[in-house]
């Protein structure tokens, strides 16, 4: 039987549709939620640039870690809250491959940076003394760089296989592009692409899952040689890391859910639940860096 290859250049997203009743509330929703995190991100990166006296690896990395909050939520939150507005549910197909090489690019060093996060942690509880010396702001920002040179590399590619696949259909059932959803729409055995993408990611998140165990580890042992007071911050601070890790890890795991539920369009408003993470990252490192709170 022949295979009748869709030429458009556009894709409908499905998950939109199921908004259009309640629209301008859903629209009000992200409105809110995507102004506060540019206002509470941008002023907390402009006061640890600006204050000299936060010009410290820990505080580096919480304002990279916020500004890779801005783009993933630039991703997404745009697009959306026009595409409501307008009662638009069509995206091109270069446009869809771009969101999802961003999406999954903010994920991958979303992941970095709390790696290198755990890292100066241990280092700053388990070498007090030559902390300065070991974990500079320059070697944080050649760290980031790497990292985002390698996540590049690493995401890259199933973005450029994906863009290579004849497609039989337009719909995708979400409210953004994903990677999967794309694949579902392919007239072709996309065993490569799903192969290449789960050993990817899984051989990167374990990577940086065992980077992440051995710094908290050696945290935890050295806080059974420490003070109580210094062993109570060190393990305050492993906690947030965790939590806040843990929080961020719900947005793979609550897709993967609605890609068990046949694709039904009621359920895809929970692909937007993550990117709360960002806000609640905010949250807790404003609560656990007092020292930012007089420069505000």
């Amino acid at each position: 039987m022949e295979i009748m290859f869709n030429t458009s250049k556009n894709f409908v997203l499905l998950g939109i549709e199921e908004m259009e009743r309640f629209k301008y509330l859903y629209c009000s929703l992200f409105f809110i939620i995507y102004f506060f995190i540019l206002l509470f991100s941008c002023t907390i990166i402009f006061v640890v640039v600006f204050d000299e006296s936060l010009h410290e690896p820990m505080y580096t990395l919480i304002a990279i870690l916020l500004l890779n909050g801005i783009y993933g939520s630039s991703c997404f939150y745009p697009k959306l809250i026009i595409d409501l507005l307008l009662s638009s549910k069509e995206i091109s197909r270069i446009g869809c491959l771009a969101q999802t090489f961003s999406v999954v690019l903010f994920a991958y060093c979303e992941i970095s940076t709390f790696t290198i996060m755990a890292h100066d942690t241990y280092l700053a509880v388990g070498h007090p003394l030559r902390y300065p010396t070991l974990m500079t702001n320059s070697l944080v920002l050649k760290l980031i760089m790497g990292s985002l040179i390698f996540n590049t590399i690493l995401v890259l590619p199933n973005s450029l296989l994906s863009s290579r696949l004849p497609l039989c259909g337009s719909h995708i059932n979400n409210i953004i592009c994903d990677n999967m959803s794309i694949l579902v729409l392919s007239c072709v055995d996309t065993s490569v692409n799903k192969l290449f993408g789960a050993v990817s990611f899984v051989v990167d998140l374990i990577f940086m899952a065992l980077l992440i165990a051995h710094s908290y580890l050696r945290i935890f042992l050295i806080c059974l040689k420490i003070s109580k007071d210094a062993c109570k911050k060190a393990i305050h601070t492993l906690v947030t890391h965790l939590l806040n890790f843990s929080i961020f890890m719900r947005i793979p795991a609550i897709r993967r859910q609605q890609m068990n539920l046949q694709n039904r369009c009621e359920n895809l408003p929970a692909s937007f639940f993550g990117f709360f993470s960002v806000l609640w990252e905010m949250r807790e490192f404003f609560r656990e860096t007092p020292q930012i709170r007089p420069s505000l």
